[in-house]
This record gives C-alpha cells, sequence and structure tokens, in this order.
C-alpha cells in the first residue's frame, strides 16, 4: 500500500501549525525565546522518517535521542533531543474521512501535544520512558494541558478537533542513543 505524503500546499501548513504551537506552548510555560532553544527538537514528514519511524496508528511519532558530547575534563555528558515524525498519510486519512476537520487546526493539535511532551521531559516533569497505567495518566494530563494551550485560540475548526479527539491518544514514544 503506498503511503501518501503531504504536498507543497500541506507543508506550508506545517510550518505554519508548528510556528503556531510554539507560540502558544511558551506563552503558556512562560518560556522566553532563550528558554525555548533549550528544548531541542525537529520535525519530519513521511518523505523523510525512516521505515521503522512510520507506524499504522498514531498522527506523529516522538522519538528520543540522546546524544553523547564528551566534555572538556569534565567527562562525559548527554544532550537529549526529541524527533516529531508526522504521520503525513494517517492525517491526510483523518482529513478525508472526517470533512469537519481542517489540515491547519488539526497539524497545531498534534503539534501542541507533541510540544507538552517534550516540554514535560526536558524539564523532568515526566519520564520518556514510561508504560502501562504511568503512560495513559501521562497522555490523559498532556490532552488537558493542550487543550488549557488551545481552547481561547480561534482557528477555524480548532473546537470540533478538541471535541472530537479529546479522548484519543495519537502520539507513540520510542528512544534511541545516538553516541
Amino acid at each position: 500500500m503506498t503511503l501518501s505524503p503531504f504536498d507543497r500546499k500541506s507543508l506550508m501548513a506545517v510550518g505554519e501549525a508548528l510556528e503556531i504551537a510554539e507560540e502558544r506552548t511558551a506563552d503558556y510555560y512562560k518560556f522566553s525565546s532563550m528558554h525555548w532553544r533549550g528544548h531541542r527538537y525537529d520535525v519530519k514528514t513521511l518523505s523523510a522518517l525512516k521505515r521503522e519511524q512510520i507506524i499504522p496508528d498514531a498522527f506523529a511519532l516522538l522519538n528520543k535521542f540522546s546524544m553523547v558530547i564528551e566534555g572538556r575534563g569534565c567527562g562525559i555528558n548527554t544532550r537529549d533531543f526529541y524527533l516529531i515524525c508526522l504521520q503525513d498519510h494517517k492525517i491526510l486519512e483523518a482529513l478525508k474521512r472526517d470533512k469537519e476537520l481542517g489540515l491547519l487546526p488539526l497539524l497545531v493539535y498534534v503539534f501542541t501535544h507533541e510540544l507538552v511532551h517534550i516540554v514535560r521531559f526536558c524539564n523532568f516533569f515526566q519520564r520518556f520512558e514510561v508504560s502501562g497505567k504511568d503512560r495513559e495518566k501521562e497522555e490523559a494530563l498532556v490532552h488537558r494541558t493542550t487543550y488549557d494551550i488551545l481552547k481561547d485560540l480561534t482557528l477555524p475548526r480548532l473546537a470540533y478537533i478538541l471535541e472530537s479527539y479529546r479522548d484519543h491518544r495519537i502520539c507513540d514514544m520510542t528512544i534511541s542513543y545516538l553516541s
């Protein structure tokens, strides 16, 4: 089965959505631009993903990489880096299935959700490696926070998305180590 990647117009929406999500998330957590830069992450869409980063049941996969950095005289340090792997095909399927959804507000929701996870991991509010009930609790908390961040944003179809995906878990997480 061929998976559909975003077209050029959709990729422009990705950039706009990320900008909105970053701004809203930074405002919510009262981050300065300097503090925000401490949260290292990047975004990839389907055309740039490796096979193992493509998943069948979520809008995004959040990967964590720990980079080993040798310091001068201080030993070895690690620095965490997160990768938001957008699942274009799943997002496009949802848009096809439900005409009330809109690409931009759905992407704003997905990015905000993932950025909340990243903030929580980077600030040690939550460990990345959790499973079972702890993972379910984390997802519920992240969803509530995402809702709080976005509930006052005026964006067509966003209220519908917040209501539609209230109880859904749309993030899967994996961890990798780079040296």
